[in-house]
């Protein structure tokens, strides 16, 4: 069964910095484009970032353009959301999404804490 498990959360101060990933199971992952969602208290989820399924194009949300990187290592599985320069506006759960022919898969998520 398709499996995403998100890691790498916790608290940081403004100006930090924090190494997400999400581990993929169950499907082709190299096959699939992958993406990174955000959801603060009291917000809809919004879309991160997404990474081709090569990892030869990516794009970013305007809030996060030049301070966040996403990538990928096929090999492994796993696709990584790299974040500078947090500011506090940064803090939500942050999802793995990966989208299938047939169906969204969603990780359970993992919190971001951004604050002095």
């Amino acid at each position: 069964q398709v499996q995403l498990v998100e890691s790498g959360g916790g608290l940081v101060q403004p100006g930090g910095s924090l190494r997400l990933s999400c581990a993929a199971s169950g499907f082709t992952f190299s096959r699939y484009d992958m993406s990174w969602y955000r959801q603060a208290p009291g917000k809809e989820r919004e879309l991160v970032t997404i990474i081709t399924s090569a990892g030869g194009s990516t794009k970013y949300a305007d809030s996060v353009k030049d301070r966040f990187t996403v990538s990928r290592d096929n090999a492994k599985n796993t696709v990584y959301l790299q974040m500078n320069s947090l500011k506090p506006e940064d803090t939500a759960v942050y999802y793995c999404k990966a989208l299938l022919d047939f169906k969204d898969y969603w990780g359970q998520g993992t919190q971001v804490t951004v604050s002095s």
